[in-house]
């Protein structure tokens, strides 16, 4: 027999409910994606700060925290199936309740939407990821992760497409414009037809979006998944918290999470304000578009997550995160520090260093878990609440000296938009000591051995 015989990413044998839930890393990929600009399109729509525009991001990642140890319990108990269908579920209430939000052109209704839609995306994340992590040998484990994950920028991708050409691109408030001269010559009539008219364009994608996670929850509902249940054995709670939080690539990945989903929602919700900085030197026909750019940052990210997928079979997983942490902060500096196009692709680049992060650090920390993962998982989710409490931070920082994006120059010649990306510049070195540490750590484990 021969022992040297790499084991297969995913066992023929568990193909079809890998394909199953891995589609499922699509779906939710194109609201995250989707609502990212929403901060902008707010801001611009109804006038609101920054500050106030960014409680959409916590919204929207509030729901990841409020439902994320509920969502594991649930599925702890009952099976993984159960606890996609609710999931799906409650991402299609939370989708479908865009309608009277619109119809009453209530912005607190549209942020309940959210953190309602984001319910369901925590038990879909909840679930999904530690299924992925069982489907095949334990030793490929973290590629399998990164595999599933690849297709979740797809859907991001997909996302932006739908807000550019069906949101952005069709609103009578034109964003990234000085729209204030033109909204004084409006009566209070017609400002409101306007925001009635935005606010039925905002709401159209999720509404469609709703039904279509209708149809896939009838899907799952007839689907036959094998092994569905996680584990017959009843669950000691008190007794698996103690083993989680004795376990230091656990609990430090935990953080390390929340600070790389506080990372990528800051650079791929703010992106849009550091493109409309940039354009307000330009002229009127040499206009830079935003979401050519998040496009951009996008297609990095996935082509580098493909990449990250194949080169973790050869490089040990934390050294491959390091590296690219790394390579993350000296991208996020080029963009704090550098005014211009070179500042921009610096932030772009950023995306292609944060691609391996969410599912190395996911691999990592509920590596040889066992049953305990399952609860462990919950905990790995909760740390996306970071993409709803950092994006208000960073927009204070852009708002320091105004509501404008320029107003204040840090040393006198970075604009507070840009100074405001040191947040995820800190994000990033935190990410690098968890993968530091846990590279040491792993190497003493050899030694002892």
């Amino acid at each position: 027999m021969n022992t040297k015989v790499k084991p297969k990413v995913v066992d023929p044998r568990l193909l079809l409910p890998f394909i199953a839930v891995t589609s499922l890393f699509f779906l939710w990929g194109f609201p995250n994606d989707l609502t990212n600009p929403m901060v902008e399109v707010f801001k611009n729509v109804l006038d609101i700060s920054n500050v106030k525009a960014s409680y959409v991001q916590l919204a929207f990642y509030g729901g990841y925290g409020t439902m994320a140890i509920p969502a594991a319990l649930y599925i702890r108990k009952y099976s993984y199936k159960s606890g996609i269908v609710l999931g799906l579920f409650l991402f299609a209430t939370g989708s479908l309740l865009m309608f009277p939000s619109a119809k009453l052109v209530n912005y607190d209704l549209f942020l309940v939407s959210l953190y309602v839609l984001t319910f369901g995306l925590a038990f879909l994340e909840t679930t999904a990821n530690p299924m992925v992590l069982e489907l095949g040998d334990p030793r490929t484990a973290t590629q399998r992760l990164n595999l599933s994950q690849a297709f979740n920028p797809m859907g991001a991708l997909a996302g932006q497409l739908v807000a550019r050409l069906f949101v952005v691109d069709r609103l009578e408030t034109k964003i990234g414009a000085d729209s204030s001269s033109t909204a004084a010559n409006l009566s209070p009539e017609q400002k409101q037809q306007i925001i009635e008219h935005d606010m039925g364009i905002i709401s159209t994608p999720y509404i469609i979006l709703g039904f279509v996670v209708v149809a896939i929850l009838i899907a799952f509902v007839l689907m036959k998944i094998d092994n569905d249940r996680p584990n017959e054995k009843s669950l000691d709670l008190k007794e698996t918290v103690k083993k989680l939080f004795s376990n230091k690539n656990y609990y430090e990945g935990v953080l390390a999470q929340f600070f790389y989903v506080a990372c990528q929602i800051m650079v791929w919700t703010f992106i849009y304000q550091y493109v409309t900085n940039l354009n307000e030197s330009r002229s009127a026909d040499n206009q830079l578009n935003a979401v050519v750019y998040v496009a951009a940052s996008t297609i990095l990210f996935l082509t580098a997550r493909w990449i990250c997928t194949f080169l973790i079979r050869y490089i040990n997983s934390a050294k491959l995160m390091l590296i690219f942490a790394f390579l993350g902060i000296g991208f996020a500096t080029g963009a704090i520090l550098i005014n211009g196009m070179l500042g921009l692709y610096c932030l772009v680049g950023v995306s292609f260093a944060m691609s391996l992060m969410f599912p190395t650090i996911y691999g990592i920390a509920l590596k040889d878990m066992g049953d305990e993962a399952k609860l462990g998982s919950a905990g790995l989710i909760l740390g996306i609440v970071g993409g709803a409490l950092m994006p208000p931070i960073q927009g204070r920082i852009i708002d320091m000296g105004g509501t404008g994006l320029s107003d204040l120059k840090i040393l006198g010649f970075i604009p507070e938009v840009n100074f405001s990306f040191i947040l995820p510049l800190v994000c990033l070195v935190l990410v690098a000591v968890y993968a530091f540490r846990s590279l040491n750590r792993e190497k003493k484990e050899i030694q002892s051995v």
